[in-house]
């Protein structure tokens, strides 16, 4: 299956934008598609090799699950690489662009939902962390 890419801009300064997207205070206010979704917790040590870890859930209790990667490539304000537990590859760019960030993420599909479901869900996630970073 080809990647799939999701893009957002964000109104911010890239160590902002960096910041929130690394640091796991932050990570735990975006980081989920729908309202009644949340992250309870996250943890990242962000260095090659290193990992990043969130929990991703339904706030009713009914479902949740943990996002796991480990980090292959890490160029501070530009990229970040890692691999998910399963094998499937993640990357992140960010661009500053006439005073905004532009960030886009590529990533592996998984088997098992619709690449529509995938892309939708994803972009979802990435639009909650742009309005939670341009509110910093």
């Amino acid at each position: 299956m080809q990647p799939i890419t999701v893009q957002t801009i964000v109104k911010n300064k890239i160590e902002t934008v960096w910041n929130a997207m690394t640091d796991p205070k932050h990570i735990v206010n975006w980081n989920f598609a729908e309202d009644t979704w949340h992250c309870p917790k996250a943890s990242n040590d962000l260095r090659p090799g290193g990992k990043l870890s969130a929990t991703m859930a339904a706030k009713d209790g009914s479902f949740s699950f943990e996002l796991v990667g480990i980090y292959d490539e890490i160029r501070p304000l530009e990229s970040i690489r890692y691999t998910l537990a399963d094998g499937r590859k993640v990357a992140l760019q960010f661009h500053e662009k006439e005073g905004t960030v532009v960030v886009t993420e590529t990533f592996d599909p998984e088997s098992v939902n619709p690449v529509e479901m995938q892309q939708a869900g994803w972009q979802m996630i990435l639009n909650n962390f742009a309005k939670y970073t341009e509110s910093l």
